[in-house]
């Protein structure tokens, strides 16, 4: 393997040990420090609250009242063989761009984060919620960030590449119109 191969899978595994490093802090404190429904503590009035709240579900507790073996297959089973598909995607698939690769590995990292609590806790502990008056979120954690940042970025990098295929169609299409 080359060097650029090298530090490609070592900025890889940077950004991935970064986000569930950050995501296992934060929940282990809040789950130490912070009561589940009674301490609300609000960084910016009326609007950024932290909060301890346990999810059973998955994203927005969907899920929440299945029985098992339907909770353990959709809530774990299925998301760990996503998670080592999209591991093994990003590691073996250099050609991906950078912005697309950091963004999987951003919302694996997530996933991780959450899978580990659904299977060591049986529940996602969350704990950020916002109020922008005319909607909230729901209440979140971490890893949730990590997901949504991860896929703003392959999202980005969608839109760009095609905004530079549909450049170039465009110059092609120009320079066939235009006589020589």
């Amino acid at each position: 393997m080359n060097k650029k191969g090298i530090l490609r899978i070592l900025a890889i595994v940077l950004i991935f040990i970064a986000s569930v490093g950050l995501d296992r802090i934060t929940k282990v404190y809040i789950r130490e420090h912070v009561h589940v429904g009674s301490d609300n503590i609000f960084v910016i009035k009326n609007f950024f609250t932290i909060l301890h709240a346990e999810n059973t579900g998955a994203f927005l507790s969907l899920g929440d009242s299945l029985e098992n073996p339907w909770r353990f297959i959709l809530l774990s089973l299925l998301p760990l063989i996503a998670l080592a598909f999209g591991i093994g995607y990003v590691m073996f698939k250099p050609s991906i761009g950078n912005l697309t690769t950091i963004g999987i590995i951003l919302v694996i990292a997530g996933g991780a984060g959450n899978l580990y609590d659904r299977m060591m806790y049986g529940s996602v502990t969350d704990f950020m919620h916002m109020n922008f008056q005319i909607f909230q979120t729901g209440v979140f954690n971490v890893a949730d960030v990590s997901i949504m940042v991860g896929m703003g970025l392959i999202l980005l990098e969608s839109w760009k590449k095609d905004k530079a295929a549909k450049k170039k169609q465009q110059e092609e299409a120009d320079a066939e119109t235009t006589p020589a």
